[in-house]
């Protein structure tokens, strides 16, 4: 199963209910701080409303929940991979999509075998604190010798302008997020990003 190259992250359903009817094949839902009956009750209208769409929904972090609702793809950050059960996430049938940010992380997901591997922050990113500095497109390039086959997702201060040089260094895929839900037509942003990436 081949994934989109564009891949926006969204924290409520009303952003797939705005974006996925512009063609988005791709998102993945991202939660914090929130109630977990809250966080339920999102994953599940969001899996609706992208089988609606026939598009690939992506939950983050959530993985028990992920199980529960049947979901068909998680997303886990280094410090989720330390509390997840990734024998009961497999065994559910979930594809798998990590986080990584330095060599040592990047040999610990590989042996996990997964379905993607994301790497970032590729530029200085706005929407979380992070100990690591702008990665670059050198380090995209080199990531995806060492993935191979496996798609490689750019994350991390990602805009419109910055898509084709991140295709081109390496990535398969790339995600965003402030650049679309800071934007003052947010809709108008995700048809620039569709055409810049298809």
């Amino acid at each position: 199963m081949s994934l989109d190259r564009f891949y926006p992250i969204f924290d409520h359903s009303d952003w797939l209910r705005r974006m996925l009817p512009l063609g988005v094949k791709l998102v993945q839902l991202r939660m914090k701080d929130q109630p977990l009956a809250e966080v339920r009750k999102q994953i599940m209208v969001s899996q609706q409303l992208c089988r609606d769409y026939g598009a690939v929904f992506v939950v983050n972090d959530y993985w028990q929940v992920a199980i529960d609702a049947g979901c068909d793809w998680i997303h886990l950050g280094q410090e989720d991979l330390d509390d997840a059960d990734l024998k009961a996430i497999r065994n559910a049938g979930l594809k798998l999509g990590v986080s990584t940010h330095d060599d040592t992380e990047l040999e610990r997901v590989l042996a996990m075998d997964p379905d993607y591997v994301a790497l970032g922050p590729v530029y200085p990113t706005i929407l979380k604190k992070m100990k690591w500095h702008q990665q670059g497109l050198p380090r995209v390039t080199e990531w995806k010798a060492r993935v191979g086959d496996t798609p490689l997702v750019g994350i991390g201060g990602m805009s419109v302008e910055r898509a084709p040089g991140v295709l081109a260094a390496g990535a398969d895929i790339i995600s965003a997020v402030t650049d679309i839900t800071l934007n003052a037509d947010p809709e108008a942003r995700v048809r620039d990003w569709i055409e810049a990436t298809r």
